[in-house]
């Protein structure tokens, strides 16, 4: 005896859903779990890595596919653009332990960001992500769930001006190593670094560049290992990012 199952349903497991009210309607959709929020922070670039599928449900758990006729509220019939609609706008539905964990690992994200971006402005030096957690737990920062780590790493960098000194930079370094590891090691420090701004190449290799703060002991140990202790990595200054300059690259 066969079953028969309505085709408007469709049934998936170990799912993630984000849902959404449109014209009075609800809407779901089916994601992959640890996927949404790569999505949201700019991570995960595939949309085919984050959907399940690219249909629109009305109940994602029923397998209850939404209508036709009432995805026209989106105004579009495109249905990648529809799920696109609701996975950045739509609430995710986890449970509260679910919940907790994704806020703590947001909340770890943005300090990481931060120590990565920021300074000490007094001691040219960068903060570490302990340290920039201690501080956002002083100032009682609350993650939000729907926004990216990167947005608010914005936001707690202003906040924790009016508590510590901190402030976004470049450090402007002086990189200098044997002729003879010279283009080996400038190849390895390539994606560490942000700007070269002058090279001077004679029985060693001088470079001045920026780079980001929190690139500063990566870069140090590279050098000291890869010359045997030979090159030497020195802070020359800090290059402060300009006033308005909105942007975590």
């Amino acid at each position: 005896m066969s079953i028969f199952t309505p085709t408007n349903q469709i049934r998936l497991t170990n799912v993630a859903v984000v849902r959404m009210k449109k014209g009075g309607k609800r809407f779901e959709i089916a994601c992959y779990k640890n996927k949404v929020m790569s999505w949201r922070s700019g991570a995960e670039k595939d949309l085919d890595e984050v959907l399940q599928t690219n249909t629109v449900f009305v109940n994602v758990s029923k397998g209850q596919v939404a209508k036709k006729d009432d995805l026209k509220a989106f105004g579009t019939e495109d249905l990648t653009e529809i799920c696109k609609q609701i996975l950045s706008k739509g609430e995710l539905q986890v449970s509260d332990k679910e919940r907790h964990s994704q806020l703590e690992q947001m909340f770890r994200d943005i300090a990481t960001i931060v120590a990565e971006k920021c300074v000490n402005p007094e001691t040219k030096r960068p903060y570490t992500v302990n340290l920039i957690e201690r501080a956002m737990k002083d100032i009682h920062y609350s993650v939000k769930a729907n926004k990216s780590t990167k947005q608010q790493a914005l936001e707690v960098i202003k906040q924790l001006k009016e508590s510590i000194q901190i402030q976004r930079a470049h450090m402007r370094v002086r990189c200098v190593w044997p002729a003879k590891d010279g283009k080996r090691l400038k190849e390895k420090l390539k994606s560490l670094i942000k700007v070269v701004e002058s090279e001077d190449f004679d029985d060693e290799l001088e470079m001045v560049c920026l780079i980001d703060p929190g690139c500063f002991r990566e870069i140090d140990e590279l050098i000291r290992c890869e010359t045997k202790g030979k090159g030497a990595l020195e802070v020359l200054s800090l290059k402060d990012v300009e006033e308005g300059d909105e942007r975590l690259e």
